[in-house]
């Protein structure tokens, strides 16, 4: 059955509480890559190095992998909605505070703080998405995927458009268009059931124990590192204004929405979810590779192009983290992306680091030779692997609830 048929199971068909739950994921999500066109114009704006403008992403997911902790505590304790509505009231807050930034310093404490709130959110968006959706959780899976894939492909596009006239106006952006999702869920979603079993903080940690999921983390971590140098250390290297930088990676965002959606499932189904995901990271580790080393066209064609293999890779990763363990979905997607995020967290504090001990080869020679590390892991761990890539089932969401932040 085609999910965007307009059939009762569809896509479109779906409640007021399902569209604002989603829409207002899409500018979650757009928070990631907001910043990406403007990082120069933060540094020129507050006279800070390179360095330092991409702490705005350390601060932001080292906050998110230890929030990675507490979401599920928090939800399954005072329920979906109230975990929404508090984790939008904080991006809200954090990104306006970011606007108002004297100091690079301070633009990195509130970034730190949008990243508390954004985790609260997403991670726990898709369980109230396929909680509140009509037609069984396929059509809910594919809209919140899609919500995903246009928010990391908007939130470039949003960057360049206001970051043009000041790097300010993107956070001020940000607030208002929370603040609009924030009413919507208010006077939209009802409160939804607590679930039977409350999480503690220590589960997710101790989910880690099973050697396939710590596998999958282990092998996410390296990948991240190489996701973020692209995401975070490009822009300089790049060095456009922020309208050409946003139009690069809203093509690169495109990308990962289409092949997270709609190429990884086929790939999978034909090839195996193994096959794909070793072949993939190889592939990322070459146009890493070909970034560094190529000339300026080169350097944007593979930027672009590294979204088609971050694509496949989010969908993939996450299928497997909620399907090679026995422990609660919550709870295994939670301890996999503690793991991960601080790799999201590590990039762009090392990458100008980097850049500043060598040249600004190397940082991505590092982040080719991580993308082949998480490959080994995939090899060498297979048979850890093979439930998951054997089953090939969706593996998003159930009525437990997920805790999933997969961009």
């Amino acid at each position: 059955m085609d999910p965007f048929d307009a059939g009762a199971g569809s896509i479109l068909r779906q409640p007021k509480a399902v569209w604002a739950t989603a829409g207002a994921s899409v500018v979650a999500f757009m928070g990631i890559g907001l910043v990406d066109p403007i990082l120069p114009s933060i540094a020129q704006g507050l006279d800070a190095t390179a360095g330092q403008v991409s702490l705005l992403f350390t601060s932001y997911f080292l906050i998110t992998a230890f929030a990675m902790l507490v979401t599920g505590f928090v939800s399954s304790r005072i329920g979906g909605r109230r975990t929404l509505l508090a984790g939008l009231a904080l991006v809200v807050a954090f990104a306006a505070l970011a606007g108002t930034s004297g100091s690079v310093g301070e633009l990195v404490g509130f970034r730190a703080g949008w990243g508390l709130g954004n985790a609260l959110f997403v991670s726990t968006a898709l369980a109230v998405i396929v909680g509140a959706a009509a037609g069984g959780s396929a059509a809910a899976i594919l809209l919140y995927e899609s919500a995903l894939g246009l928010g990391m492909a908007c939130g470039p596009l949003l960057g360049a458009l206001l970051g043009d006239a000041s790097w300010r106006y993107p956070f001020f952006g940000t607030a208002f268009l929370m603040a609009i999702g924030f009413l919507c869920i208010t006077v939209f979603l009802k409160d939804q059931p607590k679930p039977a079993r409350k999480i503690s903080v220590l589960d997710p940690i101790k989910a880690l124990g099973h050697g396939g999921l710590a596998s999958v983390a282990a092998s996410a971590f390296f990948y991240n590192y190489t996701f973020f140098t692209v995401l975070a250390f490009t822009p300089f290297v790049l060095n456009m204004t922020p309208y050409k930088s946003g139009a690069v990676f809203f093509a690169w965002g495109v990308l990962l929405a289409v092949f997270s959606v709609l190429v990884a499932p086929r790939l999978q189904e034909r090839f195996g979810s193994l096959k794909v995901l070793g072949g993939s990271l190889v592939l990322l580790a070459v146009d890493v590779f070909a970034l560094g080393y190529g000339d300026h066209t080169t350097a944007i064609v593979c930027t672009i192009l590294s979204g088609a293999f971050i694509g496949v890779n989010n969908t993939v990763y996450t299928e497997l983290a909620l399907g090679v363990s026995d422990a609660p979905r919550p709870v295994a997607s939670a301890g996999y992306n503690f793991v991960r995020w601080f790799a999201a967290a590590a990039a762009p504090y090392f990458a100008p680091k980097i850049e500043e001990w060598t040249d600004i080869h190397v940082p991505f020679v590092v982040a080719a030779v991580t993308a082949v590390l998480g490959a080994v892991v995939v090899v060498v761990r297979r048979k850890a692997l093979t439930r998951e890539a054997e089953e090939l089932q969706p593996r998003h969401a159930t009525e437990d609830g997920v805790t999933v932040f997969a961009g």
